[in-house]
Order: structure tokens, then C-alpha cells, then sequence
């Protein structure tokens, strides 16, 4: 799938610029349930019992629940979603969706349970994850592969640690968590007035980011096989665990920094660009407090917003495009350890 397709994928769905539009747009339950019903069935409701197509009936009092009008058997919006067995209101989930997606540095859930007016923490940070899980599309491609002449894949890794609620300020060692990052750079000719991520006519195209339990040949190359097409030109250190990627097909370019952080700019520009952004986004937003069984989650939304970045407008109908199409977390799942956030691994083909 080409870049930004699941953005295009979901065009015929319209989505608000606007807080007025918003407003417009999702008025109540019922209007919420319209769009659900247009992202799952963009060519009208074709009954997943008897797959007979053709206009439903609708109850006032349960707007997410169709009756075919064939075999009179009913179907849930939700079910096969994010939302599914929720026991909140279909504006909550798409004010939050909205929110999620058009503030530029998201959102914690304690500003989010403030600005919906909720009466519980764990509704809010519940809702945020389900959402977080549908930031990660499934069978997503791997990045690199249509690269043009001079462009490349930047990979590295650091460590990112988090200060847990109620063990006072800074990371501890148990918190800090290594993650990974691919990220392409392309080039164009550099315009005066760029942005800081155009370095000398080169930026950001598609982020990927993981958890990896180490800096072992298996963790680094196993994620550079999930992350990135075979054939793509490859720029990492010249840490050993990058050693066989291209003997697995890769064209790779090892880079001795030796402490020298010229060498570290010249090369690996971006990538260290992208750490500096997460880690404070991390602590702006989240202050710091992501425990490290929910980091993935956050590398997840990181990721989503970084590669719309583009489309600011198109992520929320692309969040809840890609929210159709997979269940979410429950509550006892996240704090039992159970649910296990989507990766690379779990999603792609």
C-alpha cells in the first residue's frame, strides 16, 4: 500500500476542520452512528449474516445496533472495533477521536477526562488506549520501498525512560526502555524559511518505531526486517548488531561515529531529530509519566501523528477508519499485562 492510502482509503467520508464543524457534523449519538455505518459499508449496509445488501432498520433508542430487514438479525457498529462493549456514548469516542487528532501534541487523559467533564480517570485513559490501538493499521507495508535516487532509511535506537506515578522525578533503571527507529529521509532542494526537519534540502518521510529488548543482533536486525524493505539503502552506527543487513539484501552503509556528534549530524540527522521530538513530547505532554508496559502505545501514537503530519486535517477520519478494523483493549487487560500493544510484528503481513 502506497504512502498516506489509508487517508484515501476512507475520502468519501467527510471530516470536520474545524470545532464548528465538528459540532455540525456529530451533533448526537445518531450522527455518530451514520458515520460508523459509511466506514464500515462505504456502499451501503450489507448484512454480515446473511449478506443480503439493502437499507436496514434503525432503533432510536440503540443507534449503534442495525436490524437487516431479510433475515432480522441485528448488528452492532461497534463490534470488530475499538469501541466494541463500550458503555460510553458515541460522542465521547469521537469528541475523543477528534481531540486526539487535531491537537498537535495530543492529549493526556487527565486533560481529556477534564474536557469531556468525566467522572472517572480510568474511563478516559481506557478510551485513549482503545484509541492508540487503532493507530496502528493492519498489514501496514514496510517503509522504504519506493524510495527515489539519494534517498535512504535512517536507523537507530536509544533509551527512553519514564518516572513512574508516586516514585518521585526522573527515569530509574528499571524504567528506561530501549526503542528503535526507521524513519526516511528524502530530498528536495532546500527553501529558505524550511522547518528544522528539512536538514540541508533532506526530510522526514514514514516513522516507524518499536520497543526492542536489546542491542543483540537479533533484536536490531529483526526489527530493520519488519520495519524496512529489503533493497532499501540503510544508514545506521556501526553498532554490531546492524552487521548482516546486507547479507539480508539491505544496501548498507555502517557509520563510525566515535563520539564525534559531526559525524552523528551528517549522517543520522534525522533519526536523532525524531528521539529529540519524542522524548519531549513524552515529557510535555505526558510529563514524563508513561509507565514502561504502555510505552508502545505512545511510540504508536507518536507515529501516527508524526506520518499524517502532512494530512493534519485527514487523521481523524483515518483513526477511525483504521478504528473499524481491529477490537481494542479492555480495561483489566491494560493493567493486568495482558493486552499487548500492536507492533510491527503483530500487524504486518
Amino acid at each position: 500500500m502506497p504512502p498516506h492510502a489509508d487517508v484515501l482509503q476512507w475520502e468519501h467520508l467527510p471530516f470536520p476542520k474545524s470545532l464548528r464543524d465538528f459540532q455540525k457534523l456529530f451533533p448526537n449519538d445518531e450522527a455518530c452512528a451514520r458515520y460508523l455505518e459509511g466506514a464500515k459499508w462505504p456502499k451501503g449496509f450489507v448484512c454480515p449474516h446473511c449478506e443480503k445488501k439493502g437499507e436496514p432498520f434503525r432503533m432510536s433508542t440503540r443507534t449503534s445496533v442495525l436490524t437487516c430487514r431479510t433475515c432480522r438479525k441485528q448488528t452492532s457498529l461497534t463490534v470488530g472495533t475499538v469501541m466494541q462493549r463500550t458503555h460510553s456514548p458515541l460522542t465521547v469516542w469521537f469528541w475523543a477521536a477528534y481531540l486526539v487528532s487535531s491537537m498537535t501534541p495530543g492529549m493526556s487523559a487527565v486533560q481529556f477526562q477534564r474536557q469531556l467533564g468525566l467522572s472517572r480517570y480510568e474511563t478516559a485513559f481506557q478510551i485513549l488506549h482503545k484509541l492508540r490501538a487503532g493507530m496502528v493499521r493492519q498489514g501496514r507495508d514496510r517503509i522504504g520501498g519506493n524510495l527515489g535516487r539519494g534517498d535512504h532509511v535512517e536507523v537507530d535506537e536509544t533509551y527512553i525512560g519514564g518516572a513512574v506515578r508516586g516514585e518521585g522525578r526522573g527515569p530509574k533503571p528499571d524504567d528506561t526502555v530501549l526503542v528503535a527507529a526507521a524513519v526516511e529521509v528524502r530530498t528536495r532542494p532546500a527553501k529558505r524559511g524550511d522547518k528544522p526537519m528539512w536538514r540541508g534540502g533532506r526530510y522526514a518521510g514514514r516513522l516507524r518505531l518499536e520497543i526492542i529488548p536489546n542491542r543483540g543482533a537479533k533484536a536490531m536486525t529483526g526489527f530493520v526486517e519488519q520495519a524496512v524493505e529489503p533493497g532499501a539503502m540503510v544508514i545506521t552506527d556501526a553498532a554490531p548488531g546492524y552487521a548482516k543487513l546486507g547479507a539480508l539484501g539491505y544496501a548498507h552503509l555502517p557509520v563510525v561515529e566515535a563520539g564525534n556528534p559531526e559525524v552523528a549530524e551528517e549522517y543520522l540527522p534525522i533519526v536523532h531529530l525524531v528521539f529529540s521530538n519524542l522524548k519531549a513530547w513524552l515529557q510535555g505532554t505526558h510529563h514524563g509519566r508513561v509507565e514502561p508496559q504502555h510505552l508502545q502505545a505512545y511510540l504508536n501514537e507518536f507515529t501516527f501523528r508524526f506520518n499524517r503530519r502532512f494530512y493534519p486535517f485527514n487523521a481523524f477520519r483515518s483513526l477511525l477508519g483504521i478504528g473499524t478494523n481491529g477490537e481494542g483493549p479492555t480495561y483489566a487487560g491494560i493493567y493486568e499485562g495482558t493486552w499487548k500493544h500492536p507492533t510491527m510484528a503483530s500487524h504486518h503481513d
